[in-house]
């Protein structure tokens, strides 16, 4: 899985990450043989002066080129919609977090745990550690247990936001007066990195979301530290 960060793919840290890239590489390989034989049929044609009169017109020559891209869409499209009903399951979560867009940055709330709240800035340029990455990291991480279903509620409180973790495989709009969810559970320990994918103003590129993933125990400590 350590390639994907050179293609442009994150390690997957969900169930429904893992999906995703296996999609991804699922219509990558029908889109691969489509090219090798359109380009084998070009150069075929091409490269020789023969030629057959009874394919130039034909009801079963026709019905053939037809025929193979609908089934090409039917093994592209099963998948999906199948993939896209995963994704909207919410399977009895064990803890909820509720995440709000501001400009420009994110407020949290663990409403069902002792709640916990509070606000989430990105980091200044001069106050970065040595490992901490520029334009990145935030000032309150949100911790969460590893191995537990997690349903995370996303609005926002002025205009529209996107919070959007790629290593998870979610993305979820953050609309005013409305509350959008989804459901991840994360299967290792580390930090998660994303942002905000609306473009929701001047300092749209100035919102990040660092999720660190956490045993259960240490959850607890978090939890009563807080």
């Amino acid at each position: 899985m350590a390639t994907w960060g050179n293609l442009g793919l994150q390690d997957a840290a969900s169930p429904l990450m893992e999906q995703l890239i296996f999609f991804h590489d699922h219509a990558l390989m029908i889109l691969l043989m489509i090219t090798v034989l359109v380009a084998y049929i070009m150069i075929s044609l091409t490269s020789n002066k023969l030629i057959n009169r009874n394919l130039l017109e034909g009801q079963t020559i026709e019905f053939i080129w037809t025929m193979m891209p609908a089934v090409t869409l039917i093994f592209i499209a099963l998948p999906s919609l199948h993939l896209l009903y995963l994704i909207d399951e919410v399977n009895n979560p064990l803890m909820t977090l509720k995440a709000i867009g501001h400009q420009w940055y994110w407020s949290y709330e663990y409403s069902d745990l002792n709640h916990v709240e509070f606000d989430s800035y990105m980091k200044p340029t001069n106050e970065l550690m040595d490992n901490e990455f520029r334009l990145l990291d935030v000032d309150n991480r949100v911790v969460l247990p590893m191995n537990t279903q997690i349903r995370v509620l996303v609005t926002a409180a002025d205009v529209l936001h996107s919070w959007a973790v790629p290593a998870l495989g979610i993305k979820i709009d953050a609309t005013p007066g409305r509350l959008n969810q989804g459901c991840f559970n994360i299967k290792r320990p580390g930090l998660l990195y994303g942002q905000c994918s609306e473009i929701c103003g001047a300092n749209h590129s100035f919102m990040p979301i660092v999720i660190e993933s956490v045993p259960i125990n240490n959850f607890i400590k978090w939890l009563n530290s807080n």
